[in-house]
């Protein structure tokens, strides 16, 4: 990691650069792959799968029996710490449901909106180094409380063709409609436009590569749309001179074993922690059994020295972490001067794997300094709220003019027509 000591604000733009994702490069590659599973369905996403994950597929759609038997493969313990995330997902996913309120603007004029479910969601579930399992219950479980009433999951199988599992477990216990063997590029152009076995959805949710990145991107364009723009994982630790750090290392190291194209960033403005957290990172950073993983991702993070609290909350917020983990000892002050970030962690007993499993917030999240303008998912992220009015004789006597007014000044005659009717329908009543 890159030990930083007080840097200038002009400094600030190259500090904070995340890892290099350029996803445009790849739009060749993956617009090709898109467009032979559109012109060819199910037999395109057989012959990827056999060409990118190295498996011989008879069909993508995996079977009730697999599923059934996924569960005799899951270990109690794990079933008990899956169904106790699930619960507290659910609990805090259900406060966030939707009430519309009907108001009357004016005397005979009612706006309303209702909530309804998008209909049919797509859950991509990366496949790769580990089983992400924690994934399907952060997107199935809303997904199911918002009334989605198709909920497809595609995730890539092993070389046997098999679903981890942990994920064919979660996926029934958390309520998906159908799971299929299919991963990357294809999985999601089998999700956009529909295969033989495939249903078609109306929105994909999920993280992937920068190639199912890529694909996410293509498809939104114009044939179905997507949760967020998503690129590599990424932490930010502010803390004072009180936090412990042990903790701090292993919220970095937490981050950095994602991925190699992670990043983990302290903020402190303490010199002793900066240097403690340096040694204590080493330290663990040996025993892990991803080990390699984590180290070159420690290459992209930084331990950054500043002069006082202020400065790092500045500094936070023009970053806009990922996830931003506040180790101070007056956490809770600090933690309403944030402004820019995706979710926030308080406290020395809070770690972010607290919110990437178990604790009910969701852990799809925005990155890349998306979070200045995006939120992570939640339970509206798989609704659409419709608007209603209704316009009673009182009401068309009071707004009529003044629509009749505004759609002439705007030279839409045909508007100012649809109003100047109705007023003298209810002049002649």
């Amino acid at each position: 990691m890159k030990l930083i000591k007080y840097p200038s604000k002009e400094q600030w733009a190259e500090l904070l650069k995340r890892p290099a994702l350029n996803t445009e490069s790849l739009f060749d590659t993956v617009r090709s792959i898109i467009n032979k599973v559109k012109e060819g369905g199910d037999k395109a996403v057989l012959e990827y799968e056999a060409a990118f994950d190295k498996v011989t597929l008879s069909a993508l759609a995996v079977a009730q029996e697999e599923i059934q038997a996924a569960g005799a493969l899951v270990s109690d313990e794990l079933k008990a710490a899956i169904s106790l995330a699930k619960q507290n997902i659910e609990t805090f996913h259900s406060s966030q449901r939707f009430v519309g309120k009907k108001v009357e603007t004016m005397k005979g004029v009612t706006c309303w909106q209702k909530s309804v479910g998008i209909e049919k969601v797509g859950l991509y579930i990366p496949g790769g180094t580990a089983p992400l399992f924690s994934t399907v219950l952060m997107l199935a479980v809303p997904a199911k409380i918002a009334g989605c009433k198709e909920i497809v999951l595609c995730t890539p199988p092993d070389k046997n063709g098999d679903i981890h599992p942990a994920i064919l477990f979660a996926a029934q216990l958390a309520g998906v409609s159908k799971i299929f063997k299919a991963g990357g590029v294809q999985a999601i152009a089998a999700m956009t436009y529909g295969t033989e076995s495939v249903p078609k959805v109306y929105k994909i949710f999920g993280p992937g590569n920068q190639y199912v990145t890529a694909a996410k991107q293509l498809v939104s364009l114009r044939d179905v749309a997507i949760d967020m723009p998503a690129g590599p994982s990424e932490v930010e630790v502010l803390a004072d001179a009180s936090a412990n750090p042990v903790f701090v290392a292993a919220d970095l190291l937490s981050q950095a074993e994602h991925g190699i194209d992670s990043q983990a960033i302290l903020i402190t403005t303490s010199e002793k922690l900066q240097i403690e957290v340096m040694a204590e990172v080493e330290r663990q950073l040996a025993g892990l059994p991803r080990h390699e993983i984590a180290a070159k991702s420690l290459e992209n993070s930084k331990l950054i020295l500043v002069k006082d609290l202020d400065e790092a909350l500045e500094l936070t917020n023009v970053y806009a972490p990922e996830h931003l983990i506040i180790e101070t000892e007056n956490y809770m002050e600090v933690a309403g001067r944030v402004t820019n970030a995706g979710s926030v962690f308080l406290g020395s007993l809070t770690p972010e794997s607290a919110g990437d499993y178990a604790s009910g917030t969701n852990h799809t999240l925005p990155t890349n300094g998306y979070a200045k303008a995006y939120n992570g998912v939640s339970l509206d992220s798989f609704i659409r709220k419709i608007t209603f009015q209704e316009i009673l004789p009182e009401g068309m006597k009071f707004i009529g003019p003044a629509i009749e007014v505004m759609a002439a000044n705007e030279q839409l005659d045909a508007h100012k027509n649809a109003v100047t009717v109705r007023l003298k329908a209810i002049q002649n009543s």
